[in-house]
């Protein structure tokens, strides 16, 4: 069975760095993998994503600050996160479309069909 891990979250100051990763399993193929970040009271709203050529997506307000990058030898998830803002804190999570054709995009949820639980990040002032 399908299963994501993610981890590398935590707290940091107002700039700095952290790398998330997300472990895949039960799996060894996809369309397309994603993190979202979800922050309390609000919508779950994608931020990258990543296809099965290697092209990556990001949503505006990451751009130049984010990175996306998959290893697809041990199937693991990265986002690097650069330049933290308080506006960042969420919990983050990776998800994957695995044989999944429906008409959405890899920034929207619904483009996807599984889902990980997420870490924490946060990002002080």
């Amino acid at each position: 069975q399908v299963q994501l891990v993610e981890s590398g979250g935590g707290s940091v100051p107002a700039g700095g760095s952290l790398r998330l990763s997300c472990v895949g399993s039960g799996f060894s193929s996809y369309r397309w993998l994603g993190w979202f970040r979800q922050a309390p009271g609000k919508e779950r709203e994608g931020v990258a994503a990543i296809d099965n050529f290697g092209l990556t997506t990001y949503v505006d307000f990451v751009k130049g600050r984010f990175t996306i990058s998959q290893d697809n030898t041990k199937m693991i998830l990265y986002l690097e996160m650069d330049s933290l803002k308080p506006e960042d804190t969420a919990m983050y999570l990776c998800a994957a479309n695995i044989g999944y054709y429906g008409a959405f995009g890899r920034l929207s949820r619904e483009g996807y069909n599984y889902w990980g639980q997420g870490t924490q990040v946060t990002v002080s002032s």
